[in-house]
C-alpha cells in the first residue's frame, strides 16, 4: 500500500492518495451525522474526499465514510448540497477578508484602474453581469498578464450580484479582482475545491470561451 505525507490523504470515494489542498475532510458529529469539516478544524476522527461530486458519490456509495471513520454514520440526502454551499460560503468569506485586508477592489471603475497596472490573482464577475462590462475588464487583464509575463487571471464567476453584495457589505456587486499577495493561497484553495461542486465560469455566458478557471492547485505550506 503506497504511503502518503502529512500533506496528502487517501480518498474515500477512489481510493487515490491525493493533496490535502485538493481534499475535503468529514466528520461523524455527536448524533452520528456526518459533517463537512470544511476549515478543517473539528474535534474526532476525520476522512478524505476529493473535492468533487462524483468522488463524494462514490464515498457514500461504496461505504467509504463508515470505512474511514470506523463507525456507523447517518449521511443526510442534502449533505451534497450543503457541502456546495459551505464551500461558496468560504470563497466567500475570504474575499471579504481580501477587502478588509486592502487586498482586493470592487466596482467598475477601481478594477478597471487595478486591471490596467496591478499584478491580480482573481477575477470575481457576477454570474448575472453584464457580457461587455465583463469583456473590457477581461482585456484589460490579459494585457497587464503579458506585460508580467505571467498567465491569464482566472475568474470566479459562480455568485450573483446580490450574492457578492452581501459579503462585501453593498447592495450590489458586478465586479471585483484580488491582487496578488498573501491572500493567494487561502483563495486557491477554496476555489479549487468549489470547482468541484460548482462550474466557476457559468455555461450561460455568451463568453465562457474566452474565460478561464484554471489555476495551480497544489500548494505549499499546507498543514498536516
Amino acid at each position: 500500500m503506497p504511503m502518503h505525507s502529512r500533506t496528502e490523504r487517501r480518498c474515500a470515494g477512489t481510493g487515490e492518495i491525493c493533496a490535502k489542498a485538493e481534499m475535503i475532510r468529514f466528520v461523524r458529529g455527536p448524533d452520528g451525522e456526518l459533517v463537512p469539516d470544511i476549515g478543517e478544524k473539528l474535534p474526532g476522527r476525520g476522512v478524505w474526499v476529493q473535492a468533487t461530486r462524483e468522488a463524494f458519490q462514490s464515498a457514500c456509495k461504496n461505504g467509504g465514510f463508515k470505512r474511514g471513520l470506523k463507525s456507523d454514520v447517518r449521511i443526510d440526502p442534502n449533505l451534497e448540497n450543503l457541502t456546495e454551499r459551505l464551500l461558496k460560503s468560504r470563497v466567500l468569506a475570504l474575499l471579504t477578508m481580501a477587502l478588509k485586508g486592502r487586498q482586493a477592489y470592487i466596482g467598475f471603475d477601481q478594477v478597471k484602474s487595478a486591471a490596467q497596472s496591478e499584478r491580480l490573482s482573481w477575477r470575481v464577475e457576477a454570474s448575472d453581469g453584464s457580457e461587455g462590462g465583463r469583456g473590457k475588464i477581461r482585456a484589460l487583464s490579459k494585457a497587464v498578464s503579458r506585460e508580467f509575463g505571467e498567465k491569464i487571471i482566472p475568474v470566479i464567476g459562480c455568485f450573483s450580484s446580490d450574492e457578492l453584495g452581501a459579503a462585501f457589505g453593498r447592495e450590489s456587486i458586478v465586479h471585483a479582482v484580488v491582487k496578488s499577495g498573501h491572500m493567494n493561497a487561502a483563495i486557491n484553495r477554496a476555489a479549487a475545491r468549489l470547482a468541484g461542486f460548482c462550474e466557476l465560469v457559468p455555461q450561460n455566458w455568451p463568453d465562457k470561451r474566452h474565460e478561464t478557471a484554471k489555476f495551480n492547485t497544489r500548494l505549499s505550506g499546507d498543514k498536516g
